[in-house]
């Protein structure tokens, strides 16, 4: 057994490979082909990826498509998207097209402070835990001069750092809450390693003012980041709103306002209505080597920081303008981590002409925007599943291995009918039995 050898992760990938395919599946040497035919060509970059993780086996590709024609602030886009779903990117572009033609996407960026959090208990008296950290405060800023030295440069590092007392919610549970600017990067492991030292140093020197009952039980970044947010809109006469053939500008406008405060109104919808979003914000996330689950548990705490999950997205007609936003929290970077390591990554971020971080979220907000305005103009006119399964017909063609003759048929049979798998799979059968 390998774990009484060396340990699996002590193994060399054929090793691993070998291993899994013999423990694992029936037949291992169909298992190890497979694994095999996901390997990169070029054995150097197939090391770069080998080393971004652990036990790697192999590779697992999503595509990577583009979105063209964003006009973002006056300034043209082809935004790039990493996602496996049909017609998210084909909306996007639908989107991107419409409002170029109505003044583009405008954004503004709002905040841009990250935080971090030494968590501690504390049994003793809270007052003389205030004279402590007033007395304590210079030194956590002045022990972490070596890491912050190259952050200030760029014009970043700790806007502040408070005591919190959290005692009302858990006995005893105090913390340090500390702001940070990060720039464009992330700053993940900035932000972790001044916590670290934040919380040597606030233990290190409490027993010398005789507070020896502090315990710190971790240091750690939030990923809630309220206060990094990016605002985007589009705005046009109700009138330019001509789209939909079944119904007036008018008539479209009031039902996809009544779509939008739906969402606001009902946690259902809700998540469904923001999952729409975060299929254009996760797609770019990904494509530009940033932490898309980060961003996900910041979103969906964003939209709940008011005690109800809601819509990240609002809709409004004022004086015969209809003006539809996001504003949405993305703590994002254009330097360090995969940004400097993957090559996909670098080609993407020099496609949008090597934004700053800042840039970055306004792009990312957009798309989120433009896939939320496709999606409910989709819903409240033809139906979400007219386009959405046209786009999925090739999946089932592939999935039943048709041939390129009977694709054809396929698509030519189902151009003007409603798509579902079963129909297009007894359609595909019908035609291999005559």
């Amino acid at each position: 057994m390998v774990q009484n050898k060396t340990g699996f992760s002590k193994l060399s990938k054929e090793e691993k490979i070998n291993w899994i395919a013999e423990k694992h599946f029936s037949n291992p040497k169909e298992a190890v082909n497979l694994l095999q035919r996901y390997q990169n060509f070029d054995a150097s970059l197939q090391k770069l990826h080998d080393e971004f993780i652990e036990n790697t086996l192999t590779n697992f590709y999503l595509p990577l498509g583009v979105a063209p024609n964003f006009e973002i602030n006056g300034k043209n886009y082809t935004i790039p998207m990493a996602i496996e779903e049909s017609s998210v990117v084909a909306a996007a572009s639908k989107a991107a097209k419409f409002w170029s033609a109505r003044g583009g996407f405008k954004t503004i960026i709002l905040g841009t402070e990250k935080i971090g959090q030494v968590h501690f208990l504390y049994e003793g008296d809270t007052q003389k835990l205030i004279e402590y950290f007033n007395f304590v405060k210079p030194f956590l800023f002045s022990e972490v001069d070596s890491i912050t030295k190259n952050m200030q440069k760029r014009g970043g590092g700790i806007s502040d750092i408070q005591l919190i007392d959290k005692t009302a919610a858990l006995e005893n549970y105090y913390q340090l809450h500390a702001n940070f600017q990060t720039k464009d990067s992330m700053g993940a492991n900035f932000i972790n390693s001044c916590l670290e030292q934040f919380a040597k140093t606030f233990k290190n020197k409490s027993e010398a003012f005789g507070m020896p009952s502090i315990q710190i039980v971790m240091s750690i970044l939030s990923n809630f980041v309220p206060n990094c947010v990016v605002r985007a809109e589009v705005s046009c006469p109700v009138s330019e709103l001509n789209e939909d053939k079944n119904n007036t500008s008018s008539e479209f406008a009031e039902k996809f306002l009544t779509a939008v405060k739906i969402a606001e109104v009902e946690p259902y919808r809700a998540v469904t209505h923001n999952k729409g979003i975060m299929n254009g914000i996760d797609a770019v996330v990904l494509a530009t080597g940033n932490d898309f689950r980060a961003v996900e548990a910041g979103v969906h705490a964003f939209a709940s920081k008011n005690g109800s999950y809601t819509s990240l997205s609002h809709a409004k007609i004022e004086n015969g303008i209809f003006t539809f936003w996001l504003e949405v929290p993305l703590a994002l970077g254009t330097v360090g981590g995969l940004t400097n390591l993957h090559p996909l990554v670098k080609f993407s971020l020099e496609m949008l002409g090597n934004p700053s971080a800042t840039e970055l979220m306004e792009i990312v907000a957009v798309a989120g925007l433009a896939q939320n305005f496709a999606a409910l103009r989709s819903l409240t006119t033809s139906g979400i599943q007219q386009g959405h399964m046209k786009m999925h017909l090739n999946n089932i063609l592939n999935q039943h291995q048709a041939t390129k003759e009977e694709k054809l048929l396929v698509v030519a049979h189902f151009e003007n009918q409603t798509v579902s798998h079963n129909l297009v799979v007894d359609f595909l059968e019908r035609l291999r039995t005559n």
